[in-house]
């Protein structure tokens, strides 16, 4: 039996190994079946009875037959598995359909087909196939959903043979696996100006130079494609070789979105919690600045950053907007709790000045956390913070409200650094918060004048 027309099954063992099998497949019926039929084969034999012996005989020998006929048959049966999407939201569902084709010149009995699933995608799913003609094809499929983001393995494929009388089951399996990926939910962001006025980023784009008179040009070699129209042949003759004339290229603007993961900095466990949100937020930031054309990494409290590719770890122009998102989704799907104590891994990540637009999604900040995160935003352009109170999402929905606390010194702190800050209570919406620290922003520029600065 193969799967997908290349993965071979359990079915290529030896001869007693097979047999062992059969003989283990046998059901509760074909045991008892065997059972009776050896209790009234000695009964017989003890009391003289030829009539009991036949029944016992054929009792007993029923339940061998059909386990070495079952094992003898060998279909040729190819399966293969299909996602629809591979990648979904939390709380999304997605459809897998499966395909079996009967290979083989003989038709194949009943068959029940079986896929692993984790059980936080829902039960396992089972099906009975009636016969399958020889070269024809079943397809079937069903639904998957899972409230919390990860990596799943679907699979592997099983079928399982029986016999007519239901005396014998005997499981196959097919080899080949898939990975369900559930990223955190997105929500769709306005397209407010939280960076406009910073220089070099926001709406606006700067251009490489790419001067195109005789003494300014910056030429460079040529590569198969380049149009001749472009050669440059001053610069050929200069450099003896063949030249030419740059493209004058948009520069893309820069966005780094910071993602606290500091186990210390959350309470709470579950798709509602507060380090939930703080994920679908920075996933729902990242999507919405790559629509915009900005060059978006993703980077955490130790370091690491997402993709880790192109110039100083962006993804750049030469990345598709869809590969670089599916990097970043894929990487907060698995992302968990870190065991670091603080913030200064993520403020040497920060070059000083290069990073164009820092959205940063905080947890629980004491004072010495918060003047480090008001220390990066002088390594960046403009600067939004959005700091969750980890003692307010503690506390459950129904709980009779008490004094909240805001963390208005810590936002204080941070606004005095140049941040846009804003607290995020339970049950506020991304889309809420964003919109909020655009009018925070603008609140600030026109009451003195200075971006991101009171």
């Amino acid at each position: 039996m193969d799967a997908g027309g290349t993965d071979r099954s359990e079915d290529d063992r030896g001869e007693h190994g097979g047999i062992r099998t059969a003989l283990a497949g046998l059901t509760t019926r074909g045991r008892s079946f065997l059972a009776a039929g050896i209790a009234a084969a000695v009964c017989a034999y003890v009391l003289g009875q030829g009539d009991l012996l036949r029944v016992g005989l054929l009792l007993g020998v029923l339940p061998l037959v059909c386990a070495a006929v079952l094992h003898r048959t060998r279909y040729r049966v190819a399966g293969s598995r299909r996602l629809a999407p591979g990648r979904v939201p939390a709380g999304s569902e997605a459809r897998v359909h499966l395909r079996v084709d009967n290979v083989s010149r003989l038709p194949t009995g009943l068959l029940m087909l079986q896929d692993r699933v984790p059980y936080v995608l829902g039960p396992r799913p089972r099906f009975v196939l009636d016969r399958v003609e020889p070269g024809g094809r079943r397809e079937v499929s069903y639904r998957v959903r899972s409230d919390l983001r990860g990596r799943y393995p679907l699979g592997p494929l099983q079928l399982r043979l029986t016999d007519p009388f239901g005396l014998c089951e005997l499981t196959r399996s097919f080899s080949a696996h898939d990975t369900l990926t559930v990223i955190p939910r997105v929500e769709a962001l306005p397209p407010v100006r939280l960076s406009g006025e910073a220089k070099g980023y926001g709406e606006g784009r700067q251009r490489s130079l790419a001067l195109a008179g005789d003494d300014d040009v910056i030429p460079r070699g040529y590569r198969h494609g380049d149009d001749l129209r472009r050669v440059h042949w001053r610069s050929t003759a200069r450099y003896g070789e063949l030249m030419v004339r740059r493209e004058e290229q948009p520069q893309r603007a820069r966005c780094t979105v910071f993602l606290d993961t500091r186990v210390v900095a959350y309470e709470g466990a579950g798709p509602d919690s507060a380090f939930e949100w703080a994920v679908s937020g920075a996933a729902s930031v990242l999507v919405h600045m790559l629509e915009r054309g900005f060059s978006v990494r993703l980077l955490t409290d130790t370091g690491d950053s997402v993709p880790g590719e192109g110039a100083d770890g962006f993804a750049g122009a030469s990345q598709g907007t869809a590969d670089s998102a599916g990097l970043m989704m894929d990487a907060l799907a698995v992302i968990d709790h870190s065991d670091g104590l603080g913030l200064s891994s993520a403020y040497d990540m920060l070059r000083g000045g290069t990073e164009g637009l820092l959205v940063a999604f905080f947890g629980d900040l004491d004072e010495e956390q918060a003047t480090v995160a008001a220390k990066m935003r002088q390594r960046s352009g403009a600067a939004v913070a959005f700091v969750l109170d980890s003692e307010t999402w503690a506390r459950e929905p129904t709980d009779v409200p008490g004094p909240l606390d805001t963390g208005g010194e810590r936002l204080r702190m941070l606004r005095e650094s140049g941040w846009t800050a804003v607290a995020v209570p339970r049950g506020a919406t991304v889309e809420e918060l964003w919109r909020l620290a655009d009018r925070e922003r603008t609140t600030v520029t026109t009451a003195t004048g200075t971006p991101g600065a009171r």
